[in-house]
């Protein structure tokens, strides 16, 4: 039976941002962070409980994966009404990095610079830009190289 277990040490944590380097040119990146409404009919007596942003009742699926989009963590079936950054903020997890207990390596520089940068999770523009997410440039007013970084 296969269990989901984050890495927690520095040292797993390298490896896997070695491997984000290898497969997706995407240096510093130990894991990616995403949130999925999943379509249900409204329950009865829910009101808008349910009811999400894009226009349906839903639950959300909000997963941690790895490189090869193996599941890290995941926490299923929050009403849909609420937000991949707002579950994601009331987890144990996220408190562990923003206090900086969760083992992230220290930073080094990225190929080519001199300069450190953090070792980090990506995400999307739900989730808000801090030392250790990463996010997409906002579609509006990017440059070329804001559009080749969210590529």
């Amino acid at each position: 039976m296969d269990v989901l277990v984050c890495p927690t040490v520095p040292e797993q944590l390298q490896e896997m941002a070695s491997l984000f380097s290898n497969k997706w040119n995407f240096h510093h990146t130990v894991d990616a962070l995403e949130g999925k409404h999943i379509a249900i009919r409204c329950p009865l007596s829910s009101g808008s409980h349910y009811y999400n942003y894009k226009g349906f009742h839903s639950i959300l699926h909000l997963a941690l994966v790895d490189v090869d989009y193996k599941f890290l963590y995941a926490d299923v079936g929050t009403n849909g009404c609420s937000s991949d950054a707002g579950i994601f903020y009331a987890i144990p997890f996220r408190e562990d990095l923003e206090v900086n207990t969760l083992g992230l390596p220290e930073p080094e520089p990225l190929p080519g610079d001199d300069t450190p940068v953090p070792f980090f999770l990506i995400g999307d523009d739900a989730f808000a830009l801090r030392p250790w997410m990463m996010k997409p440039f906002l579609d509006h007013n990017m440059t070329r190289q804001d559009h080749i970084f969210n590529y």
